[in-house]
């Protein structure tokens, strides 16, 4: 998100450092903000936070990826509502994409959304209780 809080662009750099950290070496890449998700199916690009890719047919896109298999979304004031709705629903459209995660800037909470075998959404949330 352009013009983003200092808050969402440490929490972004934190996740993407440490998901960078984590993956290397293991064929998934991990992109941020400015790599577009194109949602083949309806034709439409979003600018996710970070973005996760190990699929192959991804490389041969310059500025996008197709088939990302986690998106993270940092929440922001104006924007989580359609971050939870429509926004969630259009990712749903990607049969790749196995984790949607979003995070709070105002609040110690994540919530991942997986998707189990039975191609069903699941709510996994840690908060400061956990």
């Amino acid at each position: 998100m352009a013009g983003a809080s200092n808050a969402h662009i440490i929490i972004s750099l934190n996740i993407t450092s440490m998901l960078r950290n984590h993956l290397r070496g293991s064929g998934y890449q991990a992109y941020i903000s400015d790599t577009k998700a194109h949602i083949e199916s309806i034709n439409i690009y979003y600018y996710p936070d970070i973005i996760v890719s190990c699929d192959q047919r991804d490389r041969a896109f310059d500025n996008f990826l197709r088939y990302p298999c986690l998106i993270v979304e940092v929440l922001s004031p104006i924007t989580e509502a359609f971050d939870r709705g429509d926004k969630f629903a259009d990712y749903r459209q990607m049969e790749s994409l196995q984790e949607y995660v979003l995070v709070s800037q105002t609040r110690l909470n994540v919530e991942c959304f997986r998707r189990n075998s039975e191609r069903q959404w699941v709510l996994y949330p840690y908060d400061s209780k956990i």
